[in-house]
């Protein structure tokens, strides 16, 4: 049996506490297993500003992990930054570089535990907020590169069987990625989750899913638990003691 990976939450709590020389912070997330921040990086951060509470309530109806149904914005020079063990950052255009002081808490903040979840929402890809998240990235993580996440992955069977992509639009067949020590601390994609995530007060879905439709949404949600799950729980579903468990879940 695999010997069970540290609390997320006391990473980060000690990362805090080296970053600002000061008594954690997270231990004031309250009752909450999953707490999220939304990364404001400047322009068009918000982008899908229902997507993300959308798709913590199906994590909170789906699984038994209690979420704060709340994202909060949050800034990575911000002194709340390490509240927020998963972080999610969205956008669509240019955005202006990170200071330093920003680069600095970020790769602090992925070093110690962290997960940062990017979701393109570009009307094409390659588009300028790609570029952007490229050269951050780079900066932020210089000795770790992006690549591919293989399709056997974990990720893709941490609750759901996902066995394709998923989004509000299929640009790229493929997720993409950083590790550290193992553990994917980097997950991007061009596909625009939160385009299919998105619904408003009156329960209509925001954008229409292409080309699969809502099977296609539904695998958006199917990967978006995925990721929050394995940012929790990293790769226990790796044991093949789980895979009749997994099975059931593919209809």
């Amino acid at each position: 049996m695999k010997v069970r990976q540290r609390n997320r939450r006391e990473l980060l709590r000690e990362g805090a506490a080296l970053l600002l020389g000061a008594p954690a912070l997270m231990g004031a997330a309250g009752p909450s297993d999953l707490r999220v921040g939304q990364l404001d990086t400047g322009g068009g951060w918000n982008t899908r500003p229902t997507a993300l509470r959308r798709l913590l309530w199906e994590v909170g109806q789906r699984t038994s992990i209690e979420v704060d149904l709340e994202p909060r914005p949050v800034q990575a020079t911000g002194p709340d930054l390490f509240r927020y063990p998963f972080l999610y950052w969205s956008g669509a255009g240019a955005f202006p570089s990170l200071s330093e002081e920003a680069v600095r808490r970020l790769r602090r903040h992925l070093t110690y535990g962290g997960t940062l979840l990017i979701d393109n929402a570009d009307a094409e890809p390659g588009g300028t907020f790609d570029t952007g998240v490229r050269r951050e990235l780079a900066r932020i993580l210089p000795r770790q590169p992006l690549a591919n996440i293989a399709n056997d992955h974990v990720i893709f069977k941490t609750f759901y069987l996902v066995d394709h992509q998923a989004g509000r639009i299929l640009r790229v067949p493929y997720l993409e990625g950083i590790t550290i020590e193992k553990r994917y601390a980097v997950v991007y994609s061009q596909n625009d989750l939160g385009g299919a995530w998105a619904r408003d007060a009156f329960g209509r879905w925001e954008h229409e899913v292409t080309p699969g439709g809502e099977r296609q949404r539904e695998m958006a949600f199917r990967l978006g638990i995925n990721l929050m799950m394995y940012a929790l729980c990293l790769d226990y579903k790796d044991d093949l003691v789980h895979l009749p468990f997994i099975l059931k879940r593919r209809q």
